[in-house]
């Protein structure tokens, strides 16, 4: 039995979530180990911008921020649970990336 870590990356932590939790109803079926989804840190991108594009006029900022969402999850399975895992319906916006240990 092999070891798989699954780090889901994306703007939306409901989408990650619901993911988490198709992985997790598998590792249930099929009678697995799964520790996670563990939280991690959320990551801010933030940008200032002047309003005034010439420069004239009053000093206003405008600011724009975008939240990077992670989470982990380790499964201990055997290769058909991980064929289950792999075909989990996952979102455009969730990045998906497995490591096998």
């Amino acid at each position: 039995m092999g070891k798989a870590r699954i780090k889901l990356i994306g703007k939306n932590p409901a989408e990650l979530d619901d993911v988490c939790n198709q992985i997790r109803e598998i590792a249930k079926a099929t009678g697995v180990e799964i520790a996670g989804p563990v939280h991690l840190p959320t990551r801010r991108l933030t940008i200032s911008t002047r309003r005034t594009p010439c420069g004239d006029g009053s000093d206003t900022y405008e600011h724009w921020e975008m939240r990077i969402h992670k989470r982990v999850v380790d499964v201990a399975g055997d290769e058909r649970t991980l064929r289950q895992i792999m075909r989990v319906k996952v979102p455009d916006t969730v990045q998906v990336k497995i490591s096998l240990e």
